[in-house]
């Protein structure tokens, strides 16, 4: 029994270390992560997809550039760049999967200002986005909470467990 708890211990630990690496240590690298909630940029970014962005200066975004924007809604995007204008210190975007009926691109209705450039998309990680938006949602923190309450849980019982068996195997080797 204390070998299945170690095991299943060490999984879940391991596991949630590389999740933790995936949605927060890589801040420590200059990343910031983002959940892919919408299919404007597939099949580049699918969504459920977690995009690791890097801040960049926005003047040396090109066209044909994906990059990560805060838009007028308050909400943050990842599009593709198709005009930057330095001098107006804009960039136009579009969703590369956006189109019209006779399918040419339809162009986001607002420039993005350079001061509302977050970065650019460096990495796209399939599926994790989901992970991470669960995991940070209400529900998802109990869960992760109660999931490390009780993997220290069961360590504790098996260890004293253990503990117990020893103690009694030793009661009856002195008889």
């Amino acid at each position: 029994m204390k070998t299945f708890v170690n095991i299943v211990s060490w999984v879940l630990i391991v596991v949630l270390a590389a999740l933790a690496i995936a949605f927060a240590g890589v801040r420590l690298f200059g990343l910031t992560p983002f959940a892919v909630l919408s299919g404007s940029m597939e099949p580049q970014y699918p969504v459920g997809s977690l995009i690791y962005v890097h801040e960049v200066d926005p003047a040396s975004i090109q066209p044909g550039d994906a990059v990560t924007f805060e838009n007028g809604a308050g909400q943050v995007a990842t599009h593709q760049a198709y005009e930057v204008d330095g001098e107006q210190r804009l960039i136009r975007t579009q969703g590369i999967n956006n189109k019209s009926s006779d399918g040419t691109l339809l162009h986001d209705a607002e420039p993005v200002p350079f001061s509302q450039v977050i970065g650019v998309p460096v990495a796209c990680i399939p599926v994790l986005g989901y992970v991470n938006a669960f995991v940070t949602s209400g529900i998802g923190t109990f869960v992760v909470i109660a999931g490390v309450v009780i993997v220290i849980a069961l360590l504790v019982v098996a260890n004293w467990g253990e503990q117990e068996s020893a103690h009694a195997r030793g009661k009856h080797a002195r008889r």
